[in-house]
């Protein structure tokens, strides 16, 4: 079975990243600081490590089960979209998201998020997606709901981002819970 597929939503392609992503994901991600500020995480710092994650995303995709997209709008990659650290046992995956700041607040990451969220419960390995976001970052929280997840928990104090602790918000959406 395959991991990453290409994924139509109503306005965006969901696709495997491509040699040229990095650039783009240097310049909108890696130099803008409040692409990470609630997470710490920058994999797209310097041209090089922007070069390197996109070869080993590239390297992945013959692996059932990685899952790492570039989001598409009108031609231009506008932000990623993945899921990670499978449980086996739980039959869970982890789906993070980053939608590039000029992008931001057109309903793009909800869009994403819900495809993705919709192939990956429409496979027999999971059964349950979950995400988290920062409790001072609302706009991920709204992204995680409109995309049809819940508030599952809050993790007190979980998150250190240099200075900065947050609490964690731990959403999630399951097969279980779509029946209803």
């Amino acid at each position: 079975m395959a991991g990453t597929i290409e994924i139509s939503t109503e306005r965006l392609l969901l696709r495997k990243h491509i040699p040229s992503d990095a650039e783009v994901l240097y310049e909108l991600a890696g130099k803008d600081e409040s692409m990470y500020r609630y997470s710490g995480w920058n994999p797209y710092e310097t041209q090089e490590m922007a070069e390197e994650t996109v070869r080993r995303f590239i390297a992945s995709y013959d692996d059932p089960l990685f899952f790492g997209w570039g989001i598409e709008h009108e031609g231009k990659l506008i932000g990623t979209i993945g899921a990670y650290d499978y449980d086996r046992a739980s039959k869970s995956i982890e789906a993070g998201f980053s939608i590039f700041c000029p992008y931001q607040g057109h309903g793009f990451a909800s869009e994403a998020l819900k495809a993705v969220i919709d192939y990956l419960l429409s496979r027999d390995e999971i059964e349950t997606v979950t995400a988290w976001c920062a409790s001072e970052n609302p706009a991920s929280a709204r992204t995680m709901e409109k995309a049809g997840m819940r508030l599952k928990k809050i993790v007190r104090g979980d998150l250190h981002v240099g200075e900065k602790t947050y609490d964690r918000m731990v959403y999630a959406c399951s097969n279980e819970e779509r029946k209803w």
